[in-house]
């Protein structure tokens, strides 16, 4: 093994995937869902704050998921050139000052303002940290700490509405003071990788293959099918079970904790199965349990199954991430920031297909979304082919 060009340090041959060296970066990627998702529950608190209407303080959200998508297509790219230890400071410095600022805007337009900011900033997170994960871990325990890591990420997004919804009781305002505390804290602990000479800048042209189109294809149509069926789970309890908010939202949580619990074993699952055979068989697993979830009428059943397919959508993520963070050695965060970008927008765009399929058969817009999980397969399929090395 040779030392990648970034200067990062040598994998161990052996050991934790938790360790002193891990740990920050693990806590920066359930940072990062967090400060995703704080603004979920607390909505009629901004609408109270700032006299605003729902459709207006939906830009918390929204205005935070646009420049996160944007600048994904070369975020990593721009860590791997300005070095990720650097990038990866001032990542969270900003995201932190951008927190900060949020709970102490004063009007609406200063909020979102903040809150693009703060998605921009949250752009650099993922691909960065991800990429200096697989420089610092043992090619045989990588499948187990990118599962480590979606843990994460997982709890961070189920924690999220219920933190700011607790914060709420007293101030909403203090749900970002926490944020910013925690990612000051994270900059003093970035991952290695020290910038590179314009002669040894991270290439694009390696990005500009089949095999990455395949997982581009894989993260777009995953996130639009049956890995973003978030939306159309809430709306199926609320409107077709009548369940009430409190307990749709708890569902939800419970659903999000069972994805963060299983992922270090998703992890350990693909280092023993290998990723072509662990990638398809977590695929194919999450469309037979999606796509008959619309024909449940009982709320315990569905929130039961819907526990497991979100627990196997843990494992599509997992598998998606590492095959990205090895497809090109030579720029990880570049590979890593595309994927996730196509996956955000297949999370855009999910919604806008299924949601006024829901309006007519909830049945129909469960089995569409979990067929065109059918794409994903085939992606997989694909990306894992013979000659591709995935290890």
């Amino acid at each position: 093994m040779t030392l990648p060009r970034n200067d990062a340090p040598r994998p161990p041959e052996h050991g934790k995937v938790l360790t002193a060296a891990t740990l920050p970066l693990y806590l920066g990627g359930f940072l990062g869902p967090f400060g995703t998702l704080v603004v979920i529950s607390i909505y009629p608190e901004l609408r109270e704050s700032f006299g605003a209407s729902t459709q207006a303080v939906n830009w918390a959200f929204s205005g935070y998921m646009i420049p996160l998508a944007l600048l994904l297509t070369v975020s990593g790219t721009i860590g791997e050139r300005w070095g990720r230890r650097r990038v990866t400071q001032w990542t969270f410095v900003i995201f932190g000052l951008a927190a900060f600022l949020s709970a102490v805007a004063p009007n609406l337009e200063l909020f979102l303002a903040a809150r693009v900011l703060q998605g921009a900033a949250n752009a650099f997170i993922t691909p960065l940290l991800i990429a200096g994960l697989t420089e610092v871990t043992h090619p045989d325990r990588l499948g187990r700490a990118i599962g480590v890591y979606s843990s994460f990420q997982a709890a961070g997004g189920a924690l999220a509405p219920f933190a700011s919804g607790l914060a709420a009781t007293i101030d909403w305002r203090l749900a970002f003071v926490v944020v910013g505390l925690v990612s000051f804290a994270l900059a003093t602990r970035p991952p290695a990788g020290e910038p590179r000479s314009a002669a040894a800048a991270p290439p694009i042209r390696p990005l500009l293959t089949k095999r990455m189109a395949t997982l581009w294809t894989a993260a777009i149509s995953a996130a639009a099918g049956p890995v973003g069926l978030g939306v159309v789970v809430g709306l199926y309890l609320r409107d077709e079970l009548d369940v009430g908010a409190t307990a749709t939202g708890i569902v939800l949580l419970l659903a999000g904790v069972s994805g963060a619990a299983l992922g270090p074993a998703w992890g350990r699952l693909l280092d023993a199965w290998g990723s072509r055979r662990a990638s398809v068989v977590s695929i194919t697993a999450l469309i037979i349990v999606a796509a008959p979830l619309g024909l449940i009428t009982g709320s315990g059943t569905f929130a039961l199954v819907w526990m497991v397919a979100a627990a196997l959508i843990g494992s599509v993520v997992i598998n998606l991430q590492h095959l990205a963070a090895v497809a090109v050695p030579d720029n990880r965060g570049g590979a890593l920031s595309s994927v996730l970008a196509f996956r955000f927008m297949g999370q855009a765009i999910g919604p806008l297909l299924w949601v006024p399929v829901f309006a007519v058969s909830p049945s129909w817009a469960f089995a569409g979304a979990a067929g065109l999980g059918l794409i994903t397969l085939a992606a997989f399929v694909s990306a894992t082919s013979a000659g591709q090395p995935v290890k």
